[in-house]
């Protein structure tokens, strides 16, 4: 019995040790094509070819800040009181049109009192010149001494003088009471009153702003290469998305305008320095078009600047971009394995971007499933069309 005990013993155990044998076997195999079938697995992801394109482009600008080159006050020149308004705000006024009438009470009297001293002048000098022609026949007949003569022509040319300085001081106020009416500095809207009716004001006080905002400018310092795509005379639609156009300085929308749907046109004014001349930066100067009336002189974020010329330019999609910097991309390989590569990048028109350098016309660049990839993977990409890539 013992015998039959023992060979049954060495019996289990010998089919024990060769099911985990088995059972290691069967699971090395599994590893081994699992992964096989990892090594030959590719990715599937999407692609775009890189291509000559037409781009019109695109800037994103965070805040713009807008300036009128039209903006003056209207100054008090004379000491007085505001008795009137001519023009309300808001107001289209004309270059020289009265705003304001500022009274100076002193005024006519001293005119009266100028009057009245020329008059004593004129009759100061009827009697000089009187008395001097008689010394002149006097003397012509040498009836009258050299020192007569002298004296008397002396006192006629002084009779002149103060009758030319009383006059002088009835002119000059006659210019401060012209000087009652304050006019407008410029043609433009009457945007402001700085003081009211019944204010005191002294020379010099500002009244009222007078501003012209159909045209506004915006400067943009430019480096690389998006200022090549510019010249004086290039014009761009820019358009306000996420500003409700509060305004500062309260003047009037004008009738047809969008709303923050709103296309304003700019125009490129001016280049410094000018392109004829090297340099890595210039400011280009902007104007704007606000016939809408909707913009004021003041700082606007969330906008979009759109070039109205197309460039022909080797581009890809935005989206084949691994950073935020716009500085590689993933290449598919004639193998099908992707190679990350370095790109320089230029203007965009909100879906495609200028390739500088780094890619070829026809390479085939990863527009899906970015995170993750490294150099080396295999993808099967389809590209965007319905064709595949060569792998």
């Amino acid at each position: 019995m013992r015998n039959y005990f023992i060979v049954g013993l060495a019996v289990i155990l010998f089919l024990s040790v060769g099911i985990v044998t088995y059972g290691a076997y069967l699971n090395q195999q599994g590893e081994l094509k699992i992964s096989e079938r990892m090594e030959e697995r590719k990715l599937p992801l999407r692609g775009e070819r890189a291509k000559v394109r037409k781009l019109y482009p695109r800037i994103k600008i965070p805040t713009l800040n807008l300036y009128a080159d039209e903006m003056a006050d209207a100054v008090a020149l004379i000491d007085g009181r505001i008795t009137e308004s001519l023009a309300s705000r808001n107001a289209i006024v004309s270059k020289g049109q009265p705003i304001f009438v500022v009274v100076n009470e002193s005024i006519p009297m001293k005119i009266k009192e100028a009057d009245s001293a020329i008059m004593d002048a004129q009759a100061k000098l009827r009697q000089a010149q009187n008395n001097y022609d008689r010394y002149l026949r006097l003397r012509e007949h040498k009836a009258a001494s050299a020192e007569q003569y002298d004296s008397a022509e002396m006192q006629y040319f002084a009779a002149q003088a103060r009758l030319s300085e009383a006059q002088a001081r009835k002119e000059e106020l006659l210019v401060q009471e012209s000087r009652q009416e304050v006019v407008a500095p410029l043609d433009g809207k009457l945007l402001m009153h700085y003081r009211q009716v019944g204010s005191y004001v002294q020379a010099g006080t500002p009244l009222a702003l007078v501003g012209n905002f159909q045209t506004l400018y915006f400067d943009m310092p430019v480096e690389g290469a998006v200022v090549e795509s510019m010249n004086i005379g290039q014009t761009a639609e820019i358009i306000f998305n996420d500003n409700d156009f509060q305004k500062v300085y309260h003047t009037s929308y004008e009738s047809g305008n969008m709303g923050k749907e709103q296309e304003f046109n700019a125009t490129v004014t001016l280049i410094t320095p000018p392109l004829s001349e090297p340099a890595k930066i210039r400011t280009i100067r902007w104007s704007v078009d606000n016939s809408a009336g909707l913009l004021e002189p003041q700082t606007y974020g969330g906008v979009n600047f759109k070039l109205t010329r197309a460039e022909l330019c080797l581009s890809v999609p935005l989206s084949a971009m691994v950073d935020n910097v716009r500085s590689a991309v993933f290449v598919v390989r004639q193998d099908g394995t992707l190679e990350k590569r370095n790109v320089r990048t230029g203007v965009d028109d909100g879906k495609y971007v200028e390739i500088l350098s780094g890619l070829s016309e026809g390479e085939i660049v990863v527009i899906s499933g970015m995170k993750g990839l490294t150099d080396g993977v295999k993808a099967d990409v389809e590209l965007e069309g319905g064709d595949t890539s060569e792998s």
